[in-house]
């Protein structure tokens, strides 16, 4: 063979493997940037995967952007959070129940192009969490005594999510509805997961948690009752764009089989294995997938 026949192959085969790495997957999952979302991206990605789906995992994006990436037809699907749908992309006030929270966001996102499945039994809701072993919070259970004692007098320091202070169900108005308010410069911002640190730690006296996350047992936390109910449900869903799932109707019967699986204890024993065993999210994963007949 000439050089010329040769350098004429090569160039050949090189445009054909640019050609098929190019090539975009058949569905692309999504996620947000903490531990509950990863694993469940995780879940999502080696689910559809092993029922043979060419599938791109893209997660680690705020809440604002991933929904952005769905409606602009960049992400096919993701898990999200009844409440988060509801108060920060519907711009929602009504307090409203499970079920009517869920009805609202399928319909509100449903004319958008998205639909939700089914929804899981977890409930990832916010919640403030104190140390169990802290004498001061030895009578204090729900967050109307957490009002009271700031009110007296008490000065405490709350570790929060960057995100928390701005959000439309987050910190001024939760402290509107229980009439009280943290100091400025007693709200330390971090990134969401070292909250948990700052308060095992003792560098702070309150931390933002979520109500699924494995740390909350494992460093023995005790969550302070949402006793005005001002926080929104959080329910877990897996949610699609409709012409996704049009095509590949088989995709929503999957997500709906994974859905079941879950629930609040489910999801903190998954976080907790991540977050306190240190396993790998992947691992994780795969374990819990096989582990229910899913793969």
């Amino acid at each position: 063979m000439s050089i010329k026949a040769k350098l004429f192959g090569l160039i050949a085969i090189a445009i054909t493997s640019f050609t098929f790495s190019a090539q975009a997957a058949e569905l692309v999952v999504g996620g947000k940037g903490y531990t509950e979302q990863l694993i469940l991206a995780s879940l999502t990605e080696q689910l559809l995967a092993g029922k043979g789906y060419d599938v791109d995992k893209k997660d680690g994006m705020g809440s604002n952007v991933l929904r952005k990436a769905q409606l602009s037809k960049q992400i096919d699907l993701y898990w999200e959070y009844t409440g988060t749908s509801l108060t920060t992309y519907n711009k929602i006030k009504e307090k409203m129940s499970h079920q009517q929270a869920y009805d609202t966001v399928k319909r509100l996102d449903g004319e958008k192009g998205i639909v939700w499945l089914n929804p899981s039994k977890a409930n990832n809701t916010f919640a403030l969490a104190v140390r169990s072993d802290d004498p001061k919070f030895s009578d204090i259970e729900t967050l109307s005594d957490l009002a009271t004692m700031v009110n007296a007098g008490n000065r405490l320091k709350l570790a929060s999510g960057v995100e928390f202070p701005v959000r439309p169900d987050g910190l001024k108005p939760m402290q509107k509805v229980y009439g009280f308010k943290f100091k400025r410069s007693d709200v330390k911002k971090m990134d969401d997961g070292l909250t948990y640190q700052a308060l095992k730690l003792k560098e702070v006296d309150v931390a933002l948690v979520y109500s699924t996350d494995g740390r909350i047992g494992a460093f023995n936390f005790k969550v302070l009752k949402d006793d005005k109910g001002f926080f929104p449900d959080y329910a877990i869903v897996p949610v699609i764009r409709e012409d996704t799932l049009t095509k590949h109707p088989k995709v929503g019967e999957l997500l709906n089989q994974l859905s079941a699986k879950l629930n609040d204890q489910t999801m903190s024993n998954l976080n907790a294995q991540v977050d306190v065993e240190k396993k790998s999210i992947e691992t994780v994963a795969a374990e819990f997938l096989k582990n229910q007949g899913l793969i």
